[in-house]
C-alpha cells in the first residue's frame, strides 16, 4: 500500500510547470485539507480569472499571467477561524519529481513564511509525510 508513495518532509520544492521557471518552498501541512499558493492580482474578467503567482514583493513573482476559464470558488476556515471564499484553480506542478496536477486556492500568502502551502488533498495517495525526511530547502532562494 506505501510502496507506491512518495516520502516527503515538512517542506518541498515545487514547480509550477508552464507557470514559472524556478522552484518555490512549500510548506506541507497534513492538518491543512486544501492546499494554497499566493496570487496577486486576482480579477475576473468575463468568465475568465486571471491572476499572478506570488505578490510583487516576492522574489519568485514573475508578472506572469495566468488565464482560466476553469476555476471553482470555495468556502475555507482558516486557522484563526475566520472564513473567507476564495478561488479554486487546477495547476499542473512538479513536487518531488513526480508530476501531478493539483487544485490550490489562491490566497494572499505575502505574510506567511512560505508562499505555497500543500494539504491533504494533493497528498492523498501520492505522498507520505516524514517529518524526519531532510528537505535540504532553504526558504527565499530559486532553484
Amino acid at each position: 500500500m506505501f510502496k507506491d508513495l512518495h516520502i516527503i518532509g515538512a517542506v518541498a520544492r515545487i514547480n509550477f510547470v508552464g507557470h514559472t521557471d524556478h522552484f518555490v518552498p512549500a510548506r506541507v501541512d497534513t492538518g491543512a485539507k486544501t492546499s494554497a499558493v499566493w496570487a496577486s492580482h486576482v480579477q475576473l474578467v468575463g468568465d475568465q480569472l486571471r491572476f499572478c503567482l506570488f505578490g510583487e514583493s516576492s522574489e519568485y513573482f514573475d508578472g506572469r499571467v495566468i488565464s482560466t476559464r476553469d476555476f471553482t470558488t470555495k468556502k475555507i476556515r482558516s486557522t484563526n477561524g475566520a472564513v473567507e471564499r476564495r478561488y479554486v484553480v487546477k495547476l499542473p506542478i512538479n513536487i518531488n519529481g513526480r508530476r501531478i496536477k493539483a487544485s490550490f486556492t489562491l490566497a494572499n500568502r505575502e505574510h506567511q513564511a512560505y508562499p505555497v502551502l500543500v494539504g491533504r488533498n494533493v497528498l492523498r495517495g501520492k505522498f507520505a509525510v516524514d517529518l524526519k525526511h531532510a528537505s535540504h530547502i532553504t526558504k527565499g532562494r530559486k532553484k
